[in-house]
C-alpha cells in the first residue's frame, strides 16, 4: 500500500487488522508485525473506546463515511488526533473496512497555541483598557485626594485631640488614605505604578512582614512560615512584595471559615524549555517561588477562570473591591514572572508566584532612613502648580514646615519670579505636567539663572506618563500625589540636607 497517508484494512466485525502501511505504523508507533492479526481494542489505541462502536455503526448504516474526528493513543502514550474516512467492501468473503486517515495532531497543537495567544492578546487588551482608565482618572483623583488629605492633617493639628471634631477629621483622613490604596491597587493591576526595584532576599522581606501578617489574618488562623534554603535573589520593589503577600494572605484568610491554617513557603526552581507549560505566561529559566497555601473552602472552575479579573469577587457587597488578586497578577507580570493556582472544593488552595532569579553577586541590605520630619530654616522654596487648590495647600504645608514659599500658578510666572528675585532659590518644587511647558523644561531654564538649584518634582499622573517627561532618573527627586505633610517634610528636608 503506497498511500502517502496512514491506511489500514481491518475486519468490521472484530476490528482485527489485516494490513497496514508504513505511514500508519509511523503514526501509532507499532510495527506491522505487532498489529496484523490483533484488534484495535487489544492494542488499546482508542482514547474513547465508544468511538469505534460509533464509527462501525455509521459504516453499517451508510457503507462509507468521510472525515470523522477520532482520537488515538500511540504506543508511547501520546494523543493522536485524526480525521478518519472509510468504506465497506467484501474481501475474500469477509466485510472489511478500508480506512484512510489524516493526522490532525499538529493542526490541533497549532489551534491550541493560537487559542493561547488569543487569550494572551485579550488579556493584554484588557490590561491596556484598564490601564488607560487608571491613568485617566489617577491624575484628577490624586489631586483631589491630596487636597482632602492635606487639609484634614492641617485641621487636625489645630484641634485638641479630645475634641469630637478631631475624631471626625481623623475618619476623613482614614477614608482618603483608603481611597489612595484603591487607586494604587488599580494602577498595580494596570502595571503603571511608580516602582523602585532593588535586589532583595525574599526570605528576609517576608520575615519582616510576619508580625503584620499575623495581625492581618487574626489569631484563629495558624500562620506557618517555611523559608527555602539558599534562596536566590530577586529584583523587586519592596512595596510590591508587601502588596503581593498581603493580598494573597487576605485572600487565604477569607477562604478559611473560623480556625484554619495558612502556610507561606519559598524556594528555588528551574524550568527547562520542555517543562510543562502549565500557564500561558510560563517562561523557561531560574525562578524563586513564593507560595501561599490555605485549607479553606477552595474554588470551583468558574472562580479559577476569573480569579485575576479586575473587580471579580465572591465576597458580599462592601466586603471587597475585587482588586486584590488582580493587583498581584499585575505586579507579577510587571516583574516578568507568572502565577500557578491549584484549588479543590473543600480542600483549599495554593497560589504560587514565580519571580525571575536575579544574577547579582550580593543582596542589598535594607537601610533605614535617618531623615526625620523637622522644621526648615526659612529656606526659599519656589512652588509651581497649575491647580489653584493644590498650590494653596502645598504653600500652606511648606510654610507650616518652616520654609519661605514663593508660589506661582504657571511656568511663565515662575520664570518671571526667578528672573527678578534678588536672592537665591534653595529649592524648586514643581508639578511635572502643566500648560505652557512641563516641569523638566521649566527646571532647566530656572537652573540657568540659579545654578545651585535643587529640584523636587510632583505629579498625580501614573509612572509611565511621568517617565516620558524624564523626571524619574538618577539624581532627580520626585514625590507622588497624594502626599501628606509628613511625607513632604521628610522629602524636602532630605533634599536640602544633601550637599
Amino acid at each position: 500500500m503506497t498511500s502517502p497517508a496512514p491506511f489500514v484494512i481491518s475486519e468490521i466485525a472484530t476490528g482485527r487488522f489485516i494490513d497496514v502501511n508504513e505511514q500508519w505504523e509511523r503514526m501509532l508507533g507499532y510495527t506491522r508485525e505487532e498489529q496484523i492479526g490483533r484488534t484495535s481494542n487489544e492494542l488499546n489505541i482508542w482514547a474513547e473506546p465508544k468511538d469505534r462502536d460509533r464509527i462501525v455503526q455509521k459504516l453499517l448504516d451508510h457503507g462509507h463515511f468521510k472525515d470523522e474526528p477520532v482520537k488515538y493513543i500511540n504506543k508511547s502514550g501520546q494523543s493522536i488526533f485524526a480525521l478518519w474516512s472509510a468504506e465497506s467492501i467484501s474481501l475474500g468473503g469477509r466485510q472489511v473496512m478500508l480506512s484512510l486517515l489524516y493526522d490532525e495532531t499538529e493542526r490541533k497543537k497549532y489551534e491550541k497555541e493560537q487559542a493561547k495567544l488569543q487569550k494572551q492578546l485579550l488579556q493584554a487588551q484588557k490590561l491596556e483598557t484598564v490601564g488607560r482608565l487608571a491613568g485617566g482618572v489617577a491624575h484628577d483623583y490624586n489631586n483631589m485626594l491630596t487636597i482632602i488629605t492635606g487639609y484634614s492633617e492641617l485641621a487636625m493639628a489645630k484641634v485638641p485631640i479630645h475634641d469630637p471634631l478631631h475624631s471626625d477629621l481623623s475618619e476623613i483622613l482614614k477614608a482618603a488614605k483608603r481611597s489612595t490604596e484603591i487607586t494604587q491597587q488599580l494602577l498595580a493591576f494596570a502595571r503603571k505604578q511608580s516602582i523602585a526595584p532593588k535586589v532583595l532576599d525574599l526570605n528576609e522581606a517576608i520575615e519582616n512582614m510576619l508580625k503584620m501578617l499575623r495581625r492581618l489574618i487574626g489569631e484563629d488562623i495558624d500562620l506557618r512560615w517555611h523559608p527555602g534554603n539558599k534562596l536566590w535573589p530577586v529584583l523587586l520593589d519592596l512595596t510590591q512584595v508587601n502588596q503581593i503577600l498581603a493580598n494573597l494572605c487576605v485572600n487565604a484568610r477569607d477562604a478559611v471559615s473560623g480556625s484554619g491554617k495558612i502556610s507561606i513557603a519559598t524556594g528555588n526552581i528551574t524550568f527547562a524549555e520542555t517543562s510543562d507549560t502549565f500557564h500561558e505566561d510560563f517562561s523557561a529559566g531560574d525562578f524563586v517561588f513564593l507560595s501561599v497555601c490555605d485549607d479553606g473552602c477552595g474554588m470551583n472552575e468558574e472562580e479559577l477562570s476569573n480569579l485575576f479579573e479586575p473587580f471579580f469577587t465572591t465576597k458580599e457587597i462592601g466586603q471587597g473591591t475585587g482588586l486584590g488578586l488582580a493587583t498581584v497578577y499585575g505586579i507579577v507580570r510587571q516583574n516578568k514572572g507568572f502565577i500557578k493556582v491549584d484549588s479543590k472544593i473543600g480542600e483549599g488552595s495554593t497560589i504560587r508566584v514565580f519571580l525571575p532569579r536575579h544574577t547579582a553577586k550580593s543582596v542589598q541590605k535594607k537601610t533605614t532612613s535617618t531623615v526625620k520630619t523637622s522644621l526648615g530654616n526659612r529656606e526659599t522654596v519656589l512652588l509651581v502648580e497649575d491647580e489653584p487648590m493644590i498650590l494653596r495647600l502645598a504653600q500652606t504645608m511648606l510654610q507650616e514646615l518652616g520654609y519661605t514659599v514663593i508660589a506661582a500658578g504657571t511656568p511663565s510666572h515662575a520664570l518671571d519670579i526667578a528672573k527678578d528675585l534678588p536672592g537665591d532659590i534653595d529649592l524648586l518644587v514643581t508639578d511635572v505636567i502643566m500648560p505652557e511647558m512641563d516641569g523638566r523644561a521649566l527646571s532647566n531654564l530656572i537652573r540657568k539663572m540659579h545654578p545651585g538649584l535643587k529640584i523636587l518634582f510632583m505629579s498625580g499622573y501614573t509612572a509611565n506618563v511621568v517617565v516620558q517627561h524624564g523626571v524619574l532618573g538618577k539624581g532627580m527627586y520626585f514625590i507622588q500625589k497624594p502626599f501628606s505633610i509628613d511625607e513632604l517634610g521628610k522629602k524636602v528636608k532630605g533634599i536640602l540636607g544633601r550637599a
